[in-house]
């Protein structure tokens, strides 16, 4: 069996798309469609049933991805030991983070990680709603809650604080805000519950009761401008509204505690570049802990 089919025929049922596929392999899509049907040939059994939408896997498709990824761990964790010697470090890491930690901390500080080694491709990605590290959806994820299942190394990050939020502007046009009555009738920025993944976004129910008035924001950058630009109150991570002295922390009563975890998978975690990018991150976190905790 030739492995290189195998190795795409892998991406595709990943992918669920050949089209997908292709672009994550760098190779053209009459290319990869070629393969396919080849290996379906050699092996004289239909793997995928190719629709307008995308692929899904026939029984013998999923009898092959498992062996498959079998054999594929095996690769990378002889890859992990014949490399761990080596002086340089190469290839390419995906990182999947929360979009609040991923731009207000990650991106700078990977930026200068990848700038160290020019061998080296770090993928900054936003975390799905679902991923699998098993599938190589990313190397390592940061998350808002602790996994609870599934084989993965595990460590937690930090803690982390979000506060109620007003620029100076808004404050001086709306007048201050001293107590939680003072919030009624004001816009209150937030996020949309559609793109709730996790329990642990729940903080904003508590405000929400007494702010009728909502503005809803995809992401937290957004939310952090919308505030920024003195549109209404939000609540914001403090390690990022530091950043920003036109912000004022208002109702310092109110503070939500949440965490951070760090996951990567047993095939990978011991290739050198994961191991180089994992240790960076905690130590980057381990040294602006006090960032992450409002005072």
């Amino acid at each position: 069996m030739d492995w290189e089919r195998v190795r795409i025929f892998l991406e595709v049922a990943r992918a669920g798309q050949i089209l997908k596929a292709s672009k994550h392999l760098r190779l053209n899509h009459a290319t990869v469609a070629r393969q396919l049907t080849a290996l379906e040939s050699s092996l004289s059994s239909k793997l995928l049933e190719r629709h307008t939408s995308g692929c899904t896997l026939t029984p013998a498709g999923e009898a092959l991805v498992k062996a498959a990824e079998r054999a594929e761990s095996e690769f990378l964790k002889v890859g992990a030991s014949i490399g761990s010697g080596a002086e340089t470090i190469t290839g390419t890491v995906r990182v999947g983070a929360p979009d609040g930690i991923g731009n207000y901390f990650l991106a700078e500080r990977l930026g200068e990680l990848a700038d160290r080694h020019p061998g080296l491709v770090i993928q900054l990605v936003p975390l799905p709603r679902t991923f699998s590290l098993s599938r190589r959806e990313a190397d390592i994820a940061v998350t808002l809650e602790q996994p609870k299942h599934g084989r993965l190394i595990l460590s937690k990050l930090t803690n982390y604080t979000l506060s109620v939020y007003a620029a100076q502007s808004y404050i001086l046009r709306q007048g201050a805000i001293t107590s939680q009555a003072d919030l009624a009738g004001r816009l209150f920025v937030t996020h949309v519950d559609d793109f709730v993944y996790s329990s642990a976004l729940d903080y904003a129910a508590v405000l929400g009761r007494l702010m009728s008035r909502r503005y809803e924001c995809g992401s937290v950058v957004a939310q952090m401008e919308a505030v920024r630009s003195g549109h209404g109150i939000g609540i914001l991570h403090d390690y990022a509204a530091v950043r920003f002295p036109e912000l004022t922390r208002v109702l310092p009563d109110v503070r939500f505690v949440r965490s951070y975890w760090m996951t990567s998978h047993p095939d990978t975690h011991k290739t050198r570049r994961v191991q180089e990018v994992h240790r960076f991150i905690a130590s980057s976190v381990k040294a602006a802990k006090s960032s992450f905790e409002a005072r």
